[in-house]
């Protein structure tokens, strides 16, 4: 329980000047959050702050900050104009944190323009989601492949940082931290890796199978959610959407069995699998510290690729070491029930609400990477962010959203102070840096060592199909 003095920081450290137009495109919950630390952190222009968002419920809330509001929706047709018509060649910030927009066109014009760029997934246009037929082209995978060939055909220029939220994003800082500590409590003296191939090797010879994202949300309010309405602490046309996608995970060299729902990707990294059914109904076995073992749910996210590939050793296709990587995330309870009553209908709910940090009465957003399978067996590294240390650290957000908005604001800080670093993602950023930045917005930061693992009081009245000679098999991981 967060027992810190109620006074409220008001000296914030100046971590840089936006020259030109910041334009924040999407104003829900993430963005409303990420505005403040804008304003805490960086010097500009005040005249020159845009937020793109077509619903006017924030209009007066914006016009008494003097921030411009473009009361429109930014689509495949308009979003060239739109931005061209804000943006000075060679100046400026987008934020980009909407849905229904392509990170991708977008990023790609603000390079063209020499603007810095930052969001915290690779979004579609509208209609992707539910309209794709195909569905290894529905992926994260495939989404993330389309920005990583991009990467490739145009190296350099403009930063443009892809997919730096709470995670996708920071977790990839924790997971690095996460190695030095491991190294560090297992008696090594390594010194901190400089690039891709060290942090791998490094990984490799601590026996590092695998990777949980695992998180646990277990922030509630005294308003019991009612039939027909999603309720969830971050936004639900998000949540949905990547619910709706097939379950995926970066694929490890230690695994020995293989799901028959499951496909490999024929191009690209080859670093992940995805399964013939939705992410938001395939269960997993994890492990966070305040409730133990719990069932998390599989959904896709894209630093569950990214982690696999930036840490494979080898080709691609025949690697010599990969770690498994997947998100466990167990949402909030009001989340878990909109997801029951979705799936069990068939159809959308009616209605959707995030619970706001007002309404919230207690509980913590725990967010960590799980390292498994080493000679310690698990280490869970990670964020255990309070309701209450959220309303103290900053305004407009509950534990989720801070989570988010303070990654956004460590990318934007690393984008200015690497402008020309071409598109990155997190695992190619100074996590060092970036944390420095964030970490006074995360509550606790803390490493947990568990002996649980997957096959850890399993039940045995029942039979189940698992591999007891490796408890860390994804075999063992799936919940049946």
């Amino acid at each position: 329980m967060f027992r810190r003095r109620r006074l409220r920081i008001t000296q914030f450290p100046c971590h840089g000047h936006i020259d030109g137009p910041i334009v924040i495109i999407g104003f829900g919950s993430i963005g409303r959050g990420t505005l403040p630390l804008i304003e805490r952190h960086f010097e500009y222009d005040a005249k020159k702050v845009y937020v793109i968002e077509p619903e006017l419920s924030d209009h007066t809330f914006l016009a008494q900050r003097g921030i411009h509001h473009v009361e429109t929706a930014i689509t495949r047709a308009n979003y060239r104009e739109v931005l061209a018509g804000i943006f000075e060649r060679g100046k400026g910030f987008c934020v980009n944190l909407s849905v229904d927009t392509s990170s991708l066109d977008i990023m790609i014009f603000c390079r063209e323009m020499g603007v810095l760029y930052i969001d915290t997934v690779v979004e579609p246009w509208a209609g992707f989601y539910f309209e794709t037929e195909n569905n290894a082209a529905r992926t994260n995978y495939a989404l993330r492949q389309a920005v990583r060939d991009e990467k490739a055909h145009n190296p350099g220029g403009t930063t443009a940082v892809s997919c730096c939220g709470a995670n996708p994003g920071m977790v990839s800082w924790f997971v690095k931290e996460a190695l030095m500590t491991l190294a560090r409590d297992t008696g090594r003296s390594d010194p901190q890796p400089t690039t891709r191939e060290g942090w791998a090797s490094l990984m490799m010879s601590l026996g590092v199978k695998g990777i949980h994202i695992a998180e646990r949300d277990t922030q509630k309010s005294t308003r019991h959610k009612k039939m027909g309405t999603f309720v969830n602490t971050w936004s639900v046309e998000g949540f949905i959407s990547e619910g709706f996608q097939p379950a995926e995970l970066g694929w490890g060299t230690h695994e020995t069995w293989f799901p028959e729902n499951a496909h490999h990707h024929a191009k690209g990294c080859k670093a992940a699998i995805w399964i013939e059914r939705p992410g938001a109904i395939t269960r997993v076995h994890t492990w966070c510290p305040t409730p133990g073992p719990q069932f998390g749910f599989l959904v896709t996210h894209n630093e569950a690729i990214s982690i696999s590939d930036y840490y494979t050793i080898g080709d691609g296709a025949a690697p010599l070491y990969r770690p498994t990587c997947h998100y466990a995330y167990h949402p909030c309870d009001d989340a878990v029930l909109s997801l029951h009553e979705t799936f069990g209908s068939g159809k959308l709910q009616a209605r959707y609400h995030i619970l706001d940090e007002n309404e919230i009465t207690d509980g913590i957003d725990e967010l960590g990477v799980l390292l498994y399978g080493h000679e310690k067996n698990a280490l869970w590294f990670g964020s255990r962010l309070s309701i209450e240390e959220t309303r103290y650290l900053a305004p407009f957000q509950n534990a989720t959203g801070l989570q988010v908005s303070s990654a956004v604001l460590a990318g934007m800080v690393w984008a200015l102070e690497n402008p020309q670093a071409g598109i990155v993602e997190t695992d190619e950023m100074d996590h060092a840096r970036c944390l420095e930045v964030q970490r006074r917005y995360l509550g606790p930061v803390e490493a947990h060592y568990t002996d649980w693992t997957p096959l850890t009081d399993r039940w045995s009245q029942f039979a189940e199909d698992i591999d007891e000679s490796d408890p860390w098999q994804f075999r063992n991981v799936l919940a049946s």
